[in-house]
């Protein structure tokens, strides 16, 4: 059953053309901020969560039905929102960047965007992760819940990344490979660089997809979803 993604009820004063779409039926409503790519997004809609990608950016994934082209901060105004997933622009907050940017108009511009995103989420969300890689923002938003790399999620490549995660469980290893290539770092220069290096590995995509609804439809607490592993979570869940 299907119905229109935003009622009058939970429809918010807005300056934007009200959005309409369609809704899986008894499924969370899940916000991904700043994801112009959809990789989450596309995971989360293939799983059948009411999945929405956010961005300033038309998206470049495959479902632009299901993406809001708006600011986060209105977005996250819409509706009541069951998860919020942010990916900030990294840019100017990432700790690669502090030979260029340590004393940059432009570095305060992300630190402010990123924390207020947190910020916001964190007010009317209950369950929020907020993903960015080696970066400067534990001084702003708090120290990091987890560090993952791309290997640990079937991709034989590392790429340090760090979670923050308010009422979420830590995410899972699926498939720990071989192999600990740089590739993200050895990129050359071109005109879609920048989105190339933000777009999230299909198997991080597939994790979050997974693991994060499927803790918050289970009742259970973090720690005793925790002391399952992968397996035991694939097994009572897939």
């Amino acid at each position: 059953m299907q119905t229109n993604l935003f009622d009058s009820t939970e429809r918010q004063t807005t300056t934007e053309t009200p959005i309409v779409g369609m809704q899986c039926y008894n499924q969370p409503f899940i916000l991904v901020g700043f994801e112009e790519s959809q990789a989450v997004t596309s995971e989360l809609r293939f799983r059948g969560y009411n999945a929405f990608s956010c961005d300033l950016q038309d998206c470049s994934g495959s479902m632009p039905e299901f993406h809001l082209k708006m600011d986060i901060f209105q977005a996250i105004k819409l509706r009541k929102w069951d998860m919020i997933i942010l990916h900030p622009p990294c840019t100017y907050t990432a700790l690669c960047g502090n030979r260029w940017y340590w004393d940059s108009p432009l570095r305060i511009e992300g630190i402010e965007l990123c924390k207020k995103a947190w910020n916001e989420a964190c007010k009317v969300c209950d369950y929020v992760a907020l993903e960015q890689p080696k970066t400067i923002m534990q001084k702003h938003i708090g120290k990091r819940t987890q560090t993952i790399h791309p290997y640990q999620f079937g991709h034989g490549e590392t790429k340090e990344t760090w979670l923050w995660l308010k009422g979420l469980p830590l995410l899972q290893p699926t498939q720990i490979v071989d192999g600990r290539e740089n590739r993200i770092w050895k990129m050359p220069p071109s005109k879609d660089r920048q989105k190339l290096r933000s777009k999230t590995y299909p198997g991080i995509a597939a994790a979050i997809a997974f693991q994060y609804p499927s803790f918050i439809k289970s009742d259970m607490t973090i720690k005793e979803w925790e002391s399952l592993n992968i397996s035991e979570i694939n097994r009572i869940f897939a």
